[in-house]
C-alpha cells in the first residue's frame, strides 16, 4: 500500500455523495415525496429526421418524429407547451455513425486535467486531431492499486455536431447536453455527466437562484449561530449585572461592617469609662462615709482626695480611735499615720496626718436616713448628688468646729 500520494479532495462532488448516501437511509415513500425526478427531452437524429422522447424516472415516451429539413415549428412549440416539460433538459444523443466512443487507461496522475492530457494525445488514440472534433471524458473507474484510470472517451465530428445544433435550434430547442446513444448520461447524477457540447454553445445557467440559495444558506447559518450565541450572552449580561449587584452588596456590607467596628470599638471605650468610673465610688459616697466617721470632738484641717488616695490633716482627742474607725470602714485601706502624732499642749488634743487607700466597698453603703419611718425624709439625708472631678486631684481646706464646716 502506497501512502505517498496526492490526495484530491472535491468538495461538491463528495457533498453529493454524502446527501445520496442519506437519502438512501430515509424511507422509499417519504424520498420519493421529497425527490423530484429530473425530467428530459431527448432528441435523437437519424438521417432524415430528429426523434423526441420524454424520458423521466427511467421510463420513455415518444412524442413526435420531425423531418430534419422541415422548418416549421408550430407543431413541435405546441407539443412542448404542456407544463410537464417546463423544466425538462434539452438532450441531443448521438447514434453511433455520428459518434465515437473509446475505451482509454491513463496514469493516476492524470486524473486532475484529463481532458488536457487526452487532447495532447488525441490524434495518437484516435484518426481525428484536436481540431477536427468535439470530445469529452468520463471515467469509468478508478484503480489505485494499479495506479491508473479507465476513462471513456466520446468525440464527434465538429461539422456534425454544428449542423445538428442548428437545426434543433432553428425548431426552437436549445440543447443543453450531447450524449452518446451506447453510452447515455444519467439523469439522476446529471452533475457527473459528461458534455460532447463545447462551452461556447452552452446555455448559460442563470447564477439567481443558486445566489438565493447562497444567501438563504448563510441566513440561516447566520440564524443558527445567533441561536447557539444569543442565550451565552443574555447569561453573560445577567452574570454581569449580577456582579454588578454583589460589588455594590458587598461594598455597603464593607461600609456596615466599618461602622459596626467602630460601634464596637465606642462600646469597649464606654465599658472601659464606665468600669474605670465604677471601679471607685464616687466622692459624696466617700465624703459621707468620713462624715459619718468623724466625731464631733474631732475635725479635719485639710483634706486631699486623688488617684485612689485619701490624706487626711487634722486635730482630735484621740486619733488612734479615728484610726481604728477608719480602717473598720468598708471604704478606706491600709489606714496608717503619715507622719508621728504630735499633742497640742495648750488644748490637749492630737494632731494627726492619716493616708489611707480608697476602696469600693462589696455592698455600697446608702446615704444615713432616719431612724423613725415616720419622719420625711429630707434631701441632705436620702439624696446624694453625684459629682465628677474635673482634675485628678481635690484639695480641701476644712476648719471644723462642733461638727460644723467653714
Amino acid at each position: 500500500m502506497n501512502l505517498n500520494k496526492n490526495v484530491n479532495i472535491q468538495i461538491k462532488p463528495f457533498l453529493r455523495w454524502w446527501g445520496r448516501e442519506l437519502a438512501f437511509l430515509v424511507p422509499v415513500k417519504v424520498r420519493q415525496f421529497f425527490h423530484t425526478p429530473s425530467p428530459a427531452i431527448i432528441i435523437l437524429p437519424t438521417n432524415d429526421s430528429l426523434t423526441l422522447y420524454y424520458e423521466i424516472d427511467g421510463k420513455q415516451e415518444t412524442l413526435t418524429t420531425i423531418a430534419r429539413d422541415d422548418v416549421t415549428t408550430q407543431h413541435l412549440a405546441t407539443i412542448l407547451d404542456d407544463a410537464r416539460f417546463k423544466n425538462a433538459l434539452f438532450i441531443l444523443r448521438l447514434s453511433s455513425q455520428d459518434a465515437l466512443c473509446k475505451t482509454l487507461t491513463l496514469p493516476l496522475a492524470a486524473q486532475s486535467n484529463i481532458n488536457q492530457v487526452v487532447s495532447y494525445e488525441l490524434d495518437r488514440y484516435t484518426p481525428f486531431n484536436i481540431n477536427q472534433v468535439y470530445f469529452a471524458t468520463h471515467i469509468a473507474q478508478i484503480d489505485t492499486d494499479a495506479e491508473h484510470l479507465t476513462v471513456q472517451l466520446l468525440l464527434t465530428p465538429k461539422k456534425t455536431l454544428e449542423t445538428l445544433y442548428k437545426q434543433c435550434k432553428a425548431l426552437g430547442i436549445l440543447v443543453q447536453y450531447v450524449d452518446v446513444e451506447h453510452y447515455p448520461n444519467d439523469l439522476e447524477d446529471i452533475y457527473h455527466a459528461y458534455n460532447l457540447l463545447p462551452a461556447h454553445l452552452q446555455t448559460k445557467r442563470s447564477n439567481t437562484p443558486r445566489l438565493i440559495m447562497l444567501g438563504l444558506a448563510m441566513l440561516l447559518g447566520a440564524l443558527s449561530l445567533s441561536s447557539l450565541m444569543l442565550p451565552v450572552w443574555l447569561e453573560y449580561q445577567a452574570v454581569n449585572e449580577l456582579q454588578l449587584k454583589i460589588a455594590k452588596i458587598e461594598k455597603e456590607a464593607k461600609a456596615v461592617k466599618t461602622l459596626q467596628a467602630d460601634i464596637e470599638t465606642l462600646n469597649e471605650e464606654n465599658q472601659s469609662l464606665i468600669a474605670l468610673k465604677t471601679a471607685m465610688p464616687t466622692v459624696v459616697s466617700v465624703l459621707n462615709e468620713l462624715s459619718a466617721l468623724m466625731h464631733d470632738d474631732s475635725w479635719l484641717a485639710y483634706l486631699q482626695y486623688g488617684d485612689g488616695q485619701l490624706q487626711l490633716q487634722g486635730e482630735s482627742p484621740a486619733a488612734s480611735n479615728l484610726l481604728a474607725d477608719l480602717e473598720a470602714s468598708d471604704y478606706f485601706a491600709k489606714v496608717n499615720f503619715a507622719s508621728p502624732v504630735t499633742q497640742d499642749k495648750a488644748s490637749g488634743v492630737e494632731r494627726f496626718q492619716i493616708s489611707a487607700e480608697i476602696t469600693k466597698p462589696a455592698t455600697p453603703m446608702t446615704d444615713a436616713t432616719p431612724s423613725d419611718d415616720s419622719t420625711p425624709e429630707t434631701p441632705s439625708n436620702s439624696e446624694s448628688v453625684e459629682e465628677t472631678p474635673t482634675n485628678n486631684e481635690i484639695i480641701s481646706d476644712v476648719s471644723s468646729e462642733n461638727g460644723t464646716t467653714n
